[in-house]
């Protein structure tokens, strides 16, 4: 045999050790099964061990493939041949040697004709056939047991097989159409697989999914439900790994295979080894979601856990040490992403409990909820779950310190109140009367305060109803005030004649208000409005009543970094990044929006964390000491509460008293409530004040009436 044929049948005889159920099994097993008697001396020269190991791999091969619809039939007439090929070598003089054969060659046509494959009458018109040819060498025993030259039982069987068959080929014919898209092959796959699965026979089952796998090795729904099905159904621990092998190498991106062939492995009782690198593989892999990582984690974890605690010998000695170090792994990778939340505390938890219970050592407990509690500090859960546990444990001086240390902490929702009023639980429960009465005088100065801080929030929310006096001196009731132009024309001392050019300029006066009791009457934006306005470049205001402010951001901090940073926080409606109005660029400050105080709040304990390199500062945007909200158009431009003595007074534009104020309202200060031409005499000039020439009657004066105003003046 040549060096290259002995690297081939190396190589196919390794897959095939290896991988005997795989959808590349049926053309490899009869390729390797050509080779082998191609190629092999012992096969060639007929002998013994070389026929019992050609015998051996065909029966293989039909346990692998032998069911497949419509190419078993290769396999179980290549295993005909060769046992009539073995036939030939056998000695006329042998007859003993020759019907033990023929016995051999008829028991494989019954077990083909049993099956429903494709070609079935033609395999019994081939059985037929071979049935006379034998019946001319030697007479039949009991010809009563035979119908049609073939036996009664075999008949009966291949009509069950064919009742299989005709149950069959239509939904064979379905996925076997050329013109079907992958889309709808993949669903009639699914349909026929769910026939099967009902007919309730495994092994054809399993052959139907390696068929569909064939087709579509990447799916990941396939391999889903073929796993889930070999771990309800088939309980061969080598057929199931290697289910699973093949699922993880094809799909490794499903974090749920890699879990799912973790238990698979410890149910077949694999070594610590093995388990422990297809855990190292996994952990190599890319999935979506942390949650997928934190599943990895814990099967490792349980299953360490399990074994352990079993107390059973094993080939591999586990130590708690190693639980230790998989709980630190899992905490490296998982605390940045789930800072503050719920699940990091049931992790730690878990450490906690396994530290007491298996490694035995208390210390290491506590310190696991300490390191807790400097990545968790502002949940409450944490200090909870730290507090249970030595209460537990009936430490309850040290349940008692945890309390003083977390009592007076700031915590999301009703989390303050809470710890407040679960300490004087504590107390009544387990705490002598001064231990109560110390709680009592912690506590209740500390709820007052709660309680007071939750008025001034309630207060800033809902304000009272202003008076009818700020109403009118903020230009509440604007849309009630005479007309200027209306109270010069009441000031004259009588109905006087108006000139052309006194009538464009009332009109004019009429026009300005006009335009101001418009503005004044006009509703606030929607949100919708809003929304828009801010995408068209339109200014928006904001209360900044529920904001956080930002400062000392990286330059290149955008939008996205701030939502990132505030995920775990939630609650985030808005964020504006102020930039400079003549180059562009960010100036290292920022406002973030949130829906509720309880968000805001867990915002701000973010504060001097680190975001792009930069510790960050955060604080509570305080609307009363600057303007009264943000202009998103204006590149964080904030509109001033007074106007400013510098800008000078000009014709036809808005007076320096009225400033935006949330939406579209007008808010009116300064003592001259209108914009009034200097031209035109202002409000509160009386009839009694002088009188100018162009105030006057425009009729034509004579000398003596110019000559009396000389002389008064």
């Amino acid at each position: 045999m040549s060096e290259g044929c002995l690297i081939i049948w190396f190589v196919l005889s390794c897959h095939l050790e290896i991988s005997p159920w795989s959808y590349e099994a049926f053309s490899l097993w009869l390729d390797y099964l050509n080779f082998i008697r191609e190629y092999d001396p012992l096969v060639q020269d007929c002998a013994t061990s070389g026929i019992k190991k050609v015998r051996d791999l065909f029966e293989r091969a039909l346990t692998a493939a032998g069911l497949h619809f419509t190419e078993a039939e290769k396999l179980w007439e290549a295993y005909r041949d060769f046992e009539k090929a073995i036939y030939q070598t056998i000695a006329e003089t042998d007859a003993q040697a020759k019907e033990k054969q023929i016995q051999l060659i008829r028991s494989i046509f019954h077990r083909q004709l049993s099956l429903p494959l494709s070609n079935m009458s033609s395999t019994l018109e081939t059985y037929k056939a071979w049935e006379l040819e034998v019946k001319q060498g030697c007479a039949l025993d009991t010809e009563s047991n035979y119908s049609d030259g073939v036996p009664t039982l075999v008949a009966s069987t291949y009509r069950r097989a064919l009742d299989m068959y005709n149950a069959r080929v239509q939904l064979e014919d379905q996925i076997s159409k050329q013109d079907l898209t992958d889309t709808e092959r993949l669903h009639q796959y699914i349909i026929y697989l769910k026939f099967e699965q009902s007919a309730g026979d495994p092994a054809r089952v399993q052959v139907l999914f390696e068929r569909a796998i064939a087709d579509f090795p990447v799916s990941v729904d396939l391999w889903l439900d073929y796993t889930c099905y070999i771990d309800k159904t088939l309980k061969v621990g080598n057929i199931v790994r290697n289910v699973y092998s093949r699922a993880t190498r094809n799909c490794p991106w499903i974090g749920d295979l890699w879990v799912r062939y973790l238990l698979a492995l410890e149910r077949s009782h694999a070594s610590e080894g093995e388990i422990a690198s297809v855990f190292e593989k996994s952990l190599q892999c890319s999935f979506s979601t942390l949650d997928e990582y934190l599943d990895l984690f814990l099967t490792r974890i349980d299953g360490l856990r399990r074994r352990i605690s079993s107390g059973v010998q094993l080939e591999d000695a586990l130590e708690y040490s190693l639980i230790k170090e998989t709980f630190q792994r899992a905490s490296d990778y998982l605390s940045p992403q789930l800072k503050n939340s719920e699940v990091l505390v049931r992790l730690y938890a878990y450490w906690a409990r396994l530290e007491i219970n298996l490694g035995k050592d208390l210390d290491s407990a506590r310190g696991v909820w300490e390191s807790l509690l400097k990545i968790c500090g502002s949940l409450l859960a944490a200090w909870e779950g730290y507090i249970a546990m030595e209460v537990e444990l009936n430490h309850i001086n040290n349940a008692r310190s945890i309390y003083k240390r977390c009592y007076s902490k700031r915590f999301t929702g009703s989390g303050s109140e809470d710890i407040c009023h679960s300490w004087l639980r504590f107390e009544r429960e387990f705490g002598s009367l001064e231990d109560f009465d110390h709680a009592v005088r912690k506590v209740n100065p500390r709820l007052e305060e709660l309680k007071s801080y939750k008025l001034q929030i309630d207060d800033s929310e809902n304000p009272v109803k202003q008076s009818d006096h700020s109403k009118r001196k903020l230009g509440g009731d604007a849309p009630n005030v005479e007309s200027p132009a209306k109270k010069l024309k009441d000031s004259a001392h009588g109905p006087k004649k108006v000139t052309e050019k006194g009538k464009a300029q009332l009109q004019n006066l009429d026009d300005q208000t006009g335009d101001i009791r418009g503005r004044v009457k006009k509703p606030d934006d929607s949100s919708d409005q809003q929304m828009n306005d801010s995408v068209q470049g339109k200014g928006k205001v904001y209360n900044d009543q529920c904001t956080a402010f930002i400062s000392n951001l990286n330059l290149k901090v955008t939008y996205d970094h701030l939502r990132d940073f505030f995920q775990d926080v939630g609650g985030v409606v808005a964020i504006r990044i102020l930039h400079d109005k003549f180059t562009g660029k960010s100036r290292g400050l920022a406002y973030v929006d949130f829906s509720d105080d309880a968000h805001l709040e867990a915002g701000v304990a973010k504060n001097k964390q680190l975001l792009l390199g930069k510790k960050i500062s955060i604080a509570r945007s305080d609307p009363k000491r600057g303007g009264h909200g943000m202009d998103r158009a204006g590149g964080g431009k904030r509109f001033e509460s007074r106007s400013s003595s510098k800008e000078p007074h000009k014709v036809n534009e808005q007076p320096s008293g009225l400033r935006k104020h949330g939406g579209n309202s007008v808010e009116l200060k300064g003592k001259n409530t209108f914009a009034v031409p200097r031209n035109v005499r202002a409000l509160g000039w009386t009839a009694d004040k002088p009188k100018t020439l162009e105030q006057d009657d425009e009729n034509p004066k004579s000398n003596d009436e110019f000559r009396k105003l000389y002389f008064k003046g």
